[in-house]
């Protein structure tokens, strides 16, 4: 009876060394028969930290991370993220406590992002792509890179010039020019069309960053008017 039993035993843990571990919350969850709004919530209530969207493919050579803004829903990330995925991807999303201060988040995200590269050599580059106040983020991670992987990054919406409550009480300084090895791209909303920034008297998305590209997003997407949220969309289909 021993003897049947460790039989089982073994015959068990032979498959689960063959099968990766699964992401509790995959790429193939974002089914077009739930709606964005449930998707968003499952997204947005995954843990604190860098969160493997999908099993490690032998074919990825980019690891790319999506970094929310302030009080997200999660929603807004769903068509942009199936939209970039590819074989070459291998997708993250990175979750963080958006109601405080972004430096200490920024500096765990590059832990995570130097923990992913020792693991594996096969990844080329890194891409990072953040909205609103995740662009703030993922800038102060791109102001001390000094890995050799190239890195990439992405600010949708985001205001990089800085506010008063930022820079009192964060004391954040916005980045001036690119480390070697980095590429910087400004995907910029319209501010009178943008609700996050549209009551401001100045648009907080205007800063002079040297070797930055800006792109300035046009009025509409699809019909709609072209604000805060869908601007992570129009990126996606202009881009990747």
């Amino acid at each position: 009876m021993k003897h049947i039993f460790y039989t089982f035993a073994l015959v068990f843990f032979i498959a689960g060394c063959g099968n990766a571990p699964q992401p509790p919350f995959q790429l193939s969850d974002f089914s077009d028969e739930i709606s964005v709004k449930k998707i968003g919530k499952r997204l947005i209530d995954l843990p604190y930290g860098l969160n493997s969207l999908e099993p490690r493919e032998d074919e990825a050579q980019e690891v790319f991370i999506a970094v929310h803004g302030g009080g997200s829903e999660g929603y807004e990330w769903i068509y942009p993220i199936k939209t970039i995925d590819t074989k070459q991807k291998h997708m993250h999303f990175y979750r963080w406590p958006d109601n405080g201060c972004f430096q200490n988040s920024a500096e765990e995200l590059a832990v995570q992002i130097n923990n992913l590269l020792s693991q594996n050599n096969s990844f080329k580059k890194v891409s990072l792509i953040g909205h609103s106040y995740g662009g703030i983020l993922v800038t102060h991670v791109l102001k001390h890179w000094n890995e050799a992987t190239p890195l990439e990054v992405h600010v949708v919406a985001s205001p990089l010039l800085g506010t008063s409550m930022l820079k009192s009480i964060c004391g954040y300084e916005p980045i001036e020019m690119l480390p070697n090895n980095t590429s910087l791209f400004e995907w910029r909303t319209q501010h009178q069309l943008d609700s996050a920034f549209k009551d401001l008297s100045e648009d907080p998305q205007q800063i002079n960053i040297k070797g930055s590209l800006i792109t300035v997003l046009p009025e509409t997407y699809k019909g709609n008017r072209l604000g805060h949220n869908w601007s992570i969309s129009w990126v996606a289909d202009e881009i990747f």
